[in-house]
């Protein structure tokens, strides 16, 4: 799994969400060679790998924000796309940019709802070779804000 490239967390519980962050087609800290067929594979594989490190898996992913740098590409991201999504068909939103960390050509993050008192619909639970390695963080937990109050302005004096 690809240690992340900038000072953020590569996934993130927030209550019942998981946020996994915008994962590029990296392996072993360089892009993929192959285009964006084979980025967009190691992408959601990297994705895969970040949601079994806190026990989800694709099959809890509700969102996923895809950046591409060319939508010329459009059609071959979506055969990718789908080959590692299979059946599942979380909301999505395709944008492109001029471009991605690492001279990336495909970045994906993905927001994920599993909550605490159900277990994943993944077939399998992490072994060692999904685990991080040393150099990534894990998942840390964030507590939802209350929802903020409203409070009356005092009138202008005049």
């Amino acid at each position: 799994m690809a240690a992340p490239i900038g000072p953020y967390t590569p996934v993130v519980r927030a209550g019942d969400w998981i946020i996994v962050s915008g994962q590029l087609g990296l392996h072993e800290g360089s892009i993929v060679a192959g285009g964006v067929q084979a980025q967009t594979a190691q992408s959601i594989a990297n994705l895969k790998l970040q949601l079994a490190s806190v026990g989800a898996s694709l099959s809890d992913v509700v969102k996923t924000l895809c950046f591409l740098t060319d939508l010329d590409t459009f059609a071959t991201f979506n055969e990718a796309y789908v080959e590692g999504f299979g059946t599942h068909r979380p909301a999505r939103s395709t944008i492109g940019v001029a471009s991605l960390p690492a001279g990336g050509a495909v970045e994906i993050e993905a927001w994920a709802y599993l909550p605490s008192d159900r277990k994943s619909t993944a077939k399998t639970k992490p072994t060692a070779k999904t685990k991080l390695p040393a150099s990534t963080k894990p998942a840390r937990s964030v507590k939802a804000s209350p929802t903020p109050t409203r409070t009356k302005k005092a009138p202008k004096k005049k």
